[in-house]
C-alpha cells in the first residue's frame, strides 16, 4: 500500500540529461556520469530516463568489468 511518494523520482522529476524531458526512473550520481561523458546539468544526483540509464550501463560496462576483476584478484 502506497500512501504517499516519498522520493523524487516518485514525485516525477524529469531526466537530467539536456534536451530530454522524459519521466525519471533511476538516480546515479554525478561521478558515474562524468565517465560516461552524458551532457547533463551539473548536480550532485543526475536522474535518468530509461533510455539514458542503458546508455549509462553500455558506456560504463567495460570499467565494472575491470573493477570486479580486480576485486576478484585480490581475495
Amino acid at each position: 500500500m502506497v500512501c504517499c511518494p516519498m522520493g523524487r523520482i516518485d514525485k516525477g522529476v524529469s531526466c537530467s540529461v539536456s534536451g530530454c524531458a522524459e519521466k525519471a526512473v533511476r538516480s546515479v550520481s554525478s561521478n558515474l556520469v562524468e565517465r560516461a561523458k552524458l551532457r547533463v546539468e551539473d548536480s550532485r544526483h543526475i536522474y535518468l530516463c530509461q533510455t539514458h540509464y542503458r546508455e549509462l550501463k553500455k558506456k560504463t560496462r567495460k570499467d565494472q568489468d575491470i573493477q570486479r576483476m580486480r576485486w576478484n584478484a585480490e581475495s
